[in-house]
């Protein structure tokens, strides 16, 4: 049996004649192009809405955000692979009608326009508000650790600075004191000369210099990190190792799953955050009470408090931080509080060992041999 034929590249082929026919009517970007015209880009903040009478014309904002929220539905983050798909793309032709804006065009519009596109996407989440695609019952909140351009090696803590520094310090040392023995030996075979090793001191000084005052600006900032490429960015816990990125938190809405609110943090964990999120989220949905789950990261008492206060419950787990329990010794969650007789059970003894609220063996007290009463 033969294989599947193609058709000859020189065959007359017939396309539909006009490009709108090639889009289905449910196909995203026609939403996508409705959805931009219905905006206020002047109002929302961006730049060349009204044409200057001067210079070369310029590309409309509105089809430049047509193609961004095309790009971040469809995952097509680079400016580059952008203009690609202008060129061969019938979706794209179609929602920008056949312009071809350069990677250089589109890379300065995202970076230019971004307190612009924030507004657009509260537009957006309004918008999903006002059509009752939010439940406003229960969300979820979590933590995504997004790769910064910045390298590992041009971020810096005060340890990792003097650590270095102790290093180029050794090394220096290392060669002055090769520099004093060459100087009081004659040896038949030397394995650097006396100008080499003054080179390599050379450039381990400056190395230091430049440390140093890496340490001064570090220190003067306050932070505990600092970047050189990226300064938001911080070495961070991703995966089985760490990297440097940025932890976007996101706040995601249980009718549709469509999010809520989120936000771009250099926070190196997730504790901390719990507030913040859960109390926009509870703003942009509009409601009094608001259920909230998140993972054990979240975890932290003088977050939960204030959340509860403002009609916000939330569901998370309590992450087993004692060390006791991987010494074989009992936990805070060994003990059962038996709230009619205001006691705590000791599970060596559960039926006679008891402690009693007041009582200080509780806590770190942990793992010593409870005192039983009868």
């Amino acid at each position: 049996m033969p294989h599947v034929q193609g058709v000859s590249r020189e065959a007359v082929i017939l396309f539909p004649p006009s490009l709108d026919e090639y889009i289905t009517p449910d196909n995203p970007v026609r939403f996508i192009d409705a959805f931009v015209d219905s905006l206020d880009l002047a109002g929302l903040g961006f730049q060349r809405v009204i044409a200057g009478e001067t210079g070369r014309p310029a590309y409309h904002p509105g089809d430049l955000l047509k193609l961004y929220i095309y790009g971040y539905l469809n995952r097509v983050r680079s400016s580059r692979l952008l203009e690609r798909e202008t060129r061969c793309n019938v979706e794209v032709m179609w929602l920008l009608k056949k312009l071809t804006p350069d990677l250089k065009t589109i890379a300065a519009f995202r970076a230019q326009q971004g307190e612009a596109i924030q507004h657009v996407y509260r537009e957006f989440t309004a918008l999903c508000k006002a059509w009752d695609l939010f439940g406003g019952e229960l969300v979820a909140i979590d933590g995504s650790k997004f790769a910064a351009v910045n390298s590992r090696k041009r971020n810096f803590t005060q340890a990792s600075l003097k650590k270095r520094l102790k290093q180029i310090k050794q090394r220096i040392e290392e060669y002055l004191h090769e520099l004093d023995r060459m100087d009081a030996e004659t040896p038949s075979v030397k394995a650097h000369t006396a100008e080499e090793l003054r080179t390599k001191i050379e450039q381990l000084q400056t190395r230091q210099a430049k440390y140093e005052a890496i340490q001064q600006q570090l220190e003067a900032s306050g932070e505990t990190q600092l970047s050189l490429t990226d300064p938001d960015s911080r070495s961070m816990p991703a995966g089985q190792g760490t990297n440097v990125a940025y932890n976007v938190q996101t706040v995601v809405d249980s009718k549709h799953h469509l999010i809520v609110t989120h936000e771009v943090t250099n926070a190196v964990t997730d504790q901390g955050q719990l507030l913040l999120m859960a109390a926009a989220a509870q703003k942009t949905l509009g409601v009094e009470t608001l259920e909230a789950v998140t993972d054990k990261g979240y975890y932290d008492g003088k977050q939960v408090q204030p959340c509860e206060t403002q009609g916000i419950t939330v569901y998370t787990a309590k992450p087993h931080t004692s060390a006791n329990h991987k010494q074989g010794l009992f936990t805070e969650e060994d003990f059962r509080y038996d709230a009619e007789q205001d006691l705590y059970r000791c599970p060596a003894k559960p039926s006679a060992g008891v402690f009693t609220q007041s009582d200080d063996s509780l806590g770190g007290r942990i793992g010593k041999q409870p005192t039983p009463t009868a």
